[in-house]
């Protein structure tokens, strides 16, 4: 008998959760966390006596996963798949091995990474090639990948609406997901082109309903431009329509009473985007779409997770300090019109707390090294391959990594650097590639092409992620200790000792009149 599975997101459509029978689906999920839950609820949400498989990359030690493997049962076995290109090509021939799978719902889950070494069109044949098995043995795939990776393969698999049957995408958004379904095929039609927003719970997602949109009563204040004096430089107030803030809490008390009016923040130290950053957030949050809020840096004090944090909480645009007034003025007029549509989370604790570098600087022991690399590479709040760089520096020969390291001074949170295989590997968070000679210059106190002989540098996240897996901590006797006196010598640097007086020769002359006087034989 014809039997159709089911992705089980509660309150969402059958016809974009409905998994036809030898249909091939793919869902592509930026958090690991997510990708767990959503797998966990997928095998869950099929009837009893309905046959399924769970294929796991790796993941025996995921906390959501390990109740599927340890409850695993003949209508429910349980596989894992080494994590290699060899390994994905073969699926089919090992599947018929071991389970000769008939009318069986089978889940593969793993991370995109799997697919890093496959070129688009011989992922095309590998697609069309189970598409084939799966009509064969009438069994359902749904591949659930996730992390680094996902926007790359997601690229990919947009045309290869041949093979897939559905291809979806699940993405965090600070405080719920965004599902969006591409294409979505079951026998009642194709749904192509559709977002829904979900909420995750213990048992799995639910569809958000939508929310009500909060009527604000029509203000006449479209032309009326609100500015932190000193944004101007001095300039008076261009026309009736600009009015001048004493500082950025007027503005944003000003502000609270307009409708979609222009508010301009002045910003000049760091520890400022913190304040401003909850200032922007209430204004949207509670003026709606139609403000334009600009921020323009007075100083240079902006890193590029500040940017990113002021943009999530609702600012439009972000002025740098190197624009002159006039430039400034024209980013200021190309804002009218707009309207904000990006998602602003509801508490700005989530966005302070999930868009800041790591909170470590320094030398860290590579194991910690590594999981802070992953931890920050793996999140989904800053764009991918735009969220540091890995650079491995070989001291030259007769100098050895410590001492290289001893000239190493590290002043940025998530920037971090460890000793491994006789380099040091330094990552550098928020550090475009175009800047790397800059900071490395900042960073060490000699020049570093006379300190390090060879230089490679990774930027992209797969290439990160693949790299920082084969650190392995070297075995050299007393390294540790010599590298922990090194931390606890910055921490606690001594003054420089003061250097004994250099004694200089004083030339005497023995002939001075008074000598001469007191000479024997002199005449008195």
């Amino acid at each position: 008998m014809k039997q159709n599975f089911s992705l089980g997101i509660r309150d969402l459509w059958d016809e974009l959760t409905t998994l036809q029978l030898a249909g091939f689906y793919w869902v592509n999920i930026d958090r690991q966390v997510d990708a767990a839950l959503f797998c966990q609820q997928v095998m869950h949400s099929q009837t009893h006596d309905a046959k399924r498989a769970l294929i796991g990359c790796g993941e025996r030690s995921d906390p959501l996963l390990t109740s599927l493997f340890a409850t695993e049962t003949k209508l429910s076995p349980c596989y894992t798949l080494p994590e290699n290109k060899a390994a994905l090509l073969n699926l089919t021939d090992d599947l018929m091995r071991s389970l000769r799978p008939k009318y069986r719902l089978l889940v593969l889950y793993a991370p995109a990474s799997l697919w890093r070494d496959i070129s688009a069109e011989r992922l095309q044949r590998w697609v069309d090639d189970t598409a084939i098995w799966l009509r064969q043995r009438q069994c359902t795939l749904v591949v659930i990948s996730h992390s680094s990776g996902v926007t790359r393969l997601r690229n990919m698999l947009i045309s290869q609406h041949r093979g897939l049957y559905g291809l979806a995408s699940l993405q965090w958004q600070q405080d719920r997901a965004q599902y969006l379904v591409s294409w979505w095929a079951t026998e009642r039609g194709v749904r192509a082109n559709k977002v829904q927003m979900l909420q995750s719970g213990n048992d799995g997602w639910q569809m958000l309903a939508e929310e009500e949109a909060v009527l604000t009563p029509s203000l006449d204040d479209d032309g009326l431009f609100l500015m932190e004096k000193s944004v101007l430089e001095g300039a008076p107030a261009l026309s009736e329509n600009w009015q001048l803030m004493d500082d950025n809490a007027m503005l944003v008390q000003t502000g609270m009473l307009t409708h979609a009016a222009t508010l301009v923040f002045a910003l000049n130290l760091t520890t400022q985007v913190d304040t401003l950053a909850k200032q922007v957030h209430s204004l949207r949050r509670q003026r709606g779409e139609l403000l334009k809020i600009v921020v323009r840096e007075m100083k240079p004090c902006l890193r590029a997770s500040d940017e990113r944090l002021l943009l999530a909480c609702g600012a439009n645009i972000i002025v740098s300090h190197s624009e002159p007034l006039s430039r400034f003025l024209a980013r200021v007029e190309s804002v009218q019109g707009q309207r904000f549509t990006k998602r602003v989370p509801v508490d700005v604790e989530v966005l302070l707390t999930t868009m800041r570098p790591l909170q470590i600087k320094g030398y860290q022991p590579p194991e910690t090294f590594r999981q802070s690399v992953k931890m920050l590479i793996d999140s989904t709040l800053m764009p991918e391959d735009s969220k540091g760089v890995l650079v491995a520096l070989r001291p030259v020969p007769g100098v050895r990594a410590m001492q290289a390291l001893t000239l190493c001074t590290l002043r940025r949170f998530g920037d971090v650097v460890t000793i491994t295989q006789g380099r040091l590997f330094l990552f550098l968070s928020n550090c475009r590639l175009n800047e790397l000679d800059i900071a490395l210059k900042s960073i060490f106190r000699l020049p570093v092409d006379e300190v390090f002989s060879n230089r490679i540098v990774w930027s992209q996240d797969l290439q990160i992620l693949a790299e920082i897996k084969t650190l392995v901590q070297d075995d050299t006797s007393g390294q540790e200790q010599q590298v922990n006196d090194y931390v606890h010598l910055q921490q606690t640097e001594p003054a420089p000792r003061s250097q004994t007086p250099r004694r200089e020769p004083i030339a005497i002359n023995l002939l001075e009149p008074d000598l001469l006087a007191r000479a024997p034989g002199a005449s008195s």
